[in-house]
């Protein structure tokens, strides 16, 4: 008897054919990493006006925090996937479609100021976070105001879509505060509400806050007050159905937050003069992002 009649002819026919499959998926990326390397295109999703991590400058090109460590990142990709060159294109998005857009596969990379928390998380990933932030109030320079509560029976606008609307939706029903709370379709709408007397604040993380009020003709005429309402971890998106390319940007996030080429990137947003302006924010990394940078991961407490 020959050696391949002790078994079955079943296990002799459908064995080779296993073995090849499980060879073949062994060889293959994920998803998103095969998408990628299919086209040959790296599609980051950026933000029109959250300065100073995604936003448009007066030439209308996408820069930004996010954007330059987005870059450092595709560059990780493109090693990872062993290719030559790797085109970098840009889709614009808003509060609103920014998780469809990494969800449904238009964009590999979502990078902005987008908070990290569970609820998202139940439709994206996200790496280690670049900055840890939380909501205050942006009003105009001749308010009284100086806490949430002097709000009461007032107009406070937040950008739909975003985590500070529900926080200040939320503590306008717990604390009873008669607040009339508006929604802006983006930031850029939202300051003008304010500036123009449409609204009497605007709730949003205090770091664009100060990006927004650099960016005006005249800063002056405008301040942010408050104390944290939220904590606000924001990390880079993207899909949770590829756990190589998260491997890929994890890994690359944090040898960028230990080599300290980060701080560098951070330094060149936050403490020099950045367009359109060319003015400063002079703001210092805060001791959140700092002791989280410590030790970073891409686990966050919400």
């Amino acid at each position: 008897m020959r050696q391949t009649d002790r078994y079955p002819l079943v296990i002799r026919t459908v064995l080779p054919s296993i073995v090849l499959l499980l060879a073949a998926a062994g060889a293959a990326a994920g998803p998103v990493l095969d998408r990628i390397k299919s086209k040959g295109t790296l599609v980051i999703a950026h933000r029109e006006s959250s300065v100073p991590f995604s936003y448009l400058d007066a030439d209308k090109k996408p820069v930004g925090y996010a954007v330059d460590l987005c870059l450092k990142l595709a560059d990780a990709i493109k090693k990872k996937l062993g290719v030559t060159a790797l085109k970098t294109e840009y889709l614009m998005v808003t509060p609103q479609n920014r998780i469809a857009a990494i969800a449904e596969g238009k964009a590999d990379l979502e990078c902005g100021s987008t908070t990290n928390n569970a609820e998202r998380r139940k439709q994206v990933a996200f790496t280690v976070p670049h900055y840890i932030t939380g909501a205050r109030y942006m009003v105009r320079a001749d308010s009284p105001i100086t806490v949430l509560a002097q709000f009461e029976g007032k107009k406070l606008v937040s950008t739909k879509g975003t985590t500070p609307l529900k926080a200040i939706d939320q503590a306008n029903r717990d604390q009873l505060l008669r607040i009339n709370i508006l929604e802006a379709p983006d930031h850029g709408k939202a300051v003008q509400m304010v500036e123009s007397g449409e609204a009497d604040g605007f709730a949003m993380d205090d770091v664009l806050l100060y990006g927004l009020i650099a960016g005006r003709p005249d800063p002056s005429k405008l301040k942010v007050i408050g104390k944290f309402l939220t904590i606000e971890p924001l990390a880079i998106m993207l899909s949770k159905d590829d756990p190589d390319l998260k491997r890929v940007v994890d890994d690359e996030m944090k040898r960028l937050i230990s080599s300290r080429e980060a701080n560098k990137i951070y330094e060149r947003w936050f403490a020099q003069p950045i367009p359109p302006k060319n003015t400063a924010l002079n703001l210092p990394m805060n001791y959140l992002l700092k002791d989280f940078w410590k030790y970073p991961t891409d686990q966050v407490p919400n």
